[in-house]
């Protein structure tokens, strides 16, 4: 891994400058030191992804998308949540995972540390590491930024948060997130191309694109999935999620989200989409938005380092 790109760090749009490996940190709270949270079999992703064996998910501490409504607010905002990991020591949770059943490997959140996560699958590739790499992101990230990962990563799981950027700047203090969105899934689809899936119905390659319906947000859900539709047709998958879970601590300054998003709009959204023509595409049912689809970040599952 080159250690530079965290000296003067400008990996993701709010362009810190910050020297991580210094100790100190940004809008990340982030240094140069991986952090892991969680790193274990998870079976809440889309049936493409969690299959029957779950997904080797590795859930990472900070974030730079800061949302003000973050459902995994006690590790993207607490480091000290998480334990340090060497690019090495990921290597080895690779296979761990991948013994204990897992279909491939889910990078969440992991943005603040492409450079150390691209040396740890370079790694693992040359030990004969055969899984699938995912990486879920907010989408709040650089092109130069993805093309580190380019030939790395097998699947795209990007969110597509916010049409306008009122919205953005409001709740994740970032005017430039939905053309920088945009832009991430772009290069993201170009790395990939189309899905691909396997005999089990498994996801091998390819962008699956999310949006998690916010409470009052359906007229910005249809504006994003018209616009990435019209864009990329049947190339991409869609995940059109209405999970959303307000943290009530959260949220004090924020009322008008500090709700669930109810039947009514969801299914409009549902509806919307069918009539654009989008049939690639999974949805949720009733009863979604529950803290059981916020994993337990106990670190089970991940050894640390003697």
């Amino acid at each position: 891994m080159n250690n530079d790109i965290y000296k003067k760090c400008t990996l993701c749009p709010r362009s810190c400058g910050i020297d991580r490996t210094s100790g100190r940190t940004g809008f990340c709270r982030a240094s140069s030191a991986m952090h892991i949270a969680r790193a274990a079999l998870h079976m809440w992703e889309e049936p493409c992804i969690s299959g029957c064996g779950g997904s080797g998910a590795v859930f990472f501490a900070g974030c730079n998308a800061g949302c003000v409504f973050c459902q995994n607010y006690e590790i993207s905002h607490f480091l000290n949540q998480g334990i340090e990991v060497s690019e090495d020591r990921l290597k080895e949770i690779f296979f761990e995972l991948k013994e204990k059943g897992a279909d491939n490997i889910n990078f969440v959140t992991a943005d603040v540390y492409i450079p150390s996560i691209a040396g740890a699958i370079e790694k693992a590739k040359k030990e004969g590491f055969d899984l699938p790499f995912i990486f879920n992101s907010s989408a709040y990230i650089k092109v130069t930024s993805l093309k580190l990962l380019d030939g790395l990563i097998d699947i795209y799981l990007p969110d597509h948060k916010f049409y306008s950027s009122k919205s953005s700047a409001k709740y994740l203090h970032a005017y430039d997130y939905p053309q920088t969105a945009f832009m991430a899934i772009e290069e993201m689809h170009r790395q990939t191309g189309a899905c691909l899936f396997d005999c089990r119905g498994l996801i091998k390659k390819g962008t699956v694109i999310r949006h998690m319906l916010m409470p009052g947000g359906l007229l910005e859900a249809k504006m994003i999935l018209k616009k990435l539709y019209e864009t990329y047709g049947d190339d991409v998958y869609f995940s059109i999620m209405s999970q959303y879970t307000p943290i009530e601590k959260q949220l004090n300054d924020h009322p008008e989200i500090n709700r669930t998003v109810n039947g009514r709009e969801y299914d409009e959204l549902i509806e919307y989409a069918l009539s654009i023509g989008i049939k690639n595409a999974w949805m949720q049912e009733g009863g979604t938005a529950k803290e059981s689809f916020i994993p337990a970040f106990d670190l089970s599952g991940v050894i640390k380092e003697q």
